[in-house]
């Protein structure tokens, strides 16, 4: 495995929107491998394709919680249930931390590193992680969206 460059937000790769995968193969895998490293070597909860300069609809993402690492291919929101606003950093944008509005529950169906089509209903912290991931597949930061953007900690 190596650890992957991440973008940083002015970086024009991050602004555009992502392609389907076409093929999961030994080199998307591999590349699966590497943002999951680099998304824990930099202490973040997730990490999307554009976010390491490709431009393909993949997210890699843990939250720690019981689905342990989760790799969306092709993802796509299928539900989305009320609302809840919270706190979002991103490894693009290092040390800024906004507020931002994002649904509450979410259906999720993608394929997973198998080429199986998989489906998840994801709460709390897994839901925001996942909205904010697909974000980046449509070129959007959470900054583009936040209604406060702040320095520092998040607390």
């Amino acid at each position: 495995m190596a650890l992957l460059e991440v973008l940083k937000a002015g970086n024009p790769v991050l602004k555009r929107v992502s392609v389907p995968v076409e093929r999961v193969d030994k080199k998307l895998k591999k590349l699966m491998d590497d943002m999951a490293e680099t998304m824990y070597e930099n202490d973040g909860v997730g990490l999307a394709a554009p976010q390491v300069g490709k431009n393909i609809r993949l997210v890699v993402i843990d939250c720690q919680d019981e689905h342990g690492l989760l790799e969306l291919i092709n993802p796509v929101i299928t539900f989305k249930e009320g609302e809840a606003v919270d706190t979002e950093g991103c490894l693009s944008v290092p040390d800024i931390y906004g507020e931002v509005k994002r649904a509450a529950k979410v259906k999720v169906e993608f394929m997973n590193r198998r080429g199986k089509r998989q489906h998840l209903t994801a709460t709390g912290l897994l839901a925001r992680c996942i909205q904010h991931e697909l974000d980046h597949l449509e070129g959007q930061l959470f900054i583009d969206i936040a209604t406060s953007v702040h320095r520092g900690n998040q607390s």
